[in-house]
């Protein structure tokens, strides 16, 4: 087996679009299943908008988002705006804002975010049905990746302002079906990359701003590369052919 395209920088270029693919799949499957009608009841998006992106860490007891994460995780929004929503769902009872910026669910989003717990396990169950082995094998490989990236993070000390160190681990209670743990380990590891690509375009001088409009060329490939350099290290926990079955079971998922 040629295992030379799979060194873990060129595996991290290959999986971030399979990744992408399934994730957005069961996405659109939680909210043409049940989740627009949810949100409505509890208020609409207004009232529910940020909960659903913040979902795998505020639906955590306890679970926060601390405020330079949530910078992380909407820094290519207009700060503006995002303040705005968060004051909309303050107003309607379903998220509670610290004094030092910190985000978390209170008892009411708390409660909408078991229902969407439902939803989607619900919805993926549908989604990947007759996949079920496929979706263990997935959900174990992403376990094994998103706990490495945690122990890198913490021996580089990279957790300050980190998309990624916000979301993970994702709540995960005793009992989530596979089809919900595989959606939102997949959700937490694009956090992940996302972290890498921002490092990658800072590094070349750019902003949240400049990057979204550069375009295709030289310099967008250059930091296309630097990001798959940045986002490799937790690939390297493994295998050559666990990472070809990896790349393999995502591009077979439905949807």
């Amino acid at each position: 087996m040629n295992t030379v395209e799979l060194a873990p920088h060129r595996f991290a270029g290959l999986l971030a679009p399979a990744v992408d693919r399934a994730f957005i799949a069961g996405m659109l499957a939680g909210r043409n299943g049940g989740g627009a009608e949810l949100s409505q009841r509890y208020g609409g998006p207004a009232a529910t908008g940020f909960l659903v992106e913040l979902r795998t860490r505020l639906a955590a007891p306890g679970g926060m988002v601390d405020g330079p994460g949530f910078a992380a995780i909407t820094r290519y929004r207009d700060p503006v705006v995002c303040h705005r929503s968060v004051d909309k769902h303050v107003a309607h009872g379903m998220i509670h804002r610290r004094p030092d910026g910190g985000l978390s669910a209170t008892d009411r989003g708390a409660a909408f975010l078991t229902e969407l717990y439902q939803v989607h396990a619900e919805v993926t169950e549908e989604l990947w049905t007759g996949q079920d082995e496929r979706v263990a094998r997935l959900v174990a490989a992403l376990g094994r990746l998103l706990a490495y990236a945690l122990v890198l993070a913490d021996e580089e000390g990279d957790r300050d302002g980190s998309a990624f160190a916000a979301m993970a681990p994702p709540y995960e209670p005793d009992g989530t079906p596979p089809g919900v743990l595989l959606l939102n380990r997949l959700s937490t590891m694009r956090y992940h990359r996302a972290d890498a690509h921002a490092d990658a375009w800072t590094a070349a001088g750019h902003t949240a701003s400049s990057v979204a409009t550069l375009p295709a060329g030289p310099e967008r490939l250059a930091i296309e590369l630097e990001t798959d350099r940045r986002a490799a290290g937790p690939y390297a926990v493994l295998s050559a052919e666990e990472r070809l079955t990896m790349l393999a079971d995502l591009a077979a998922l439905p949807g």
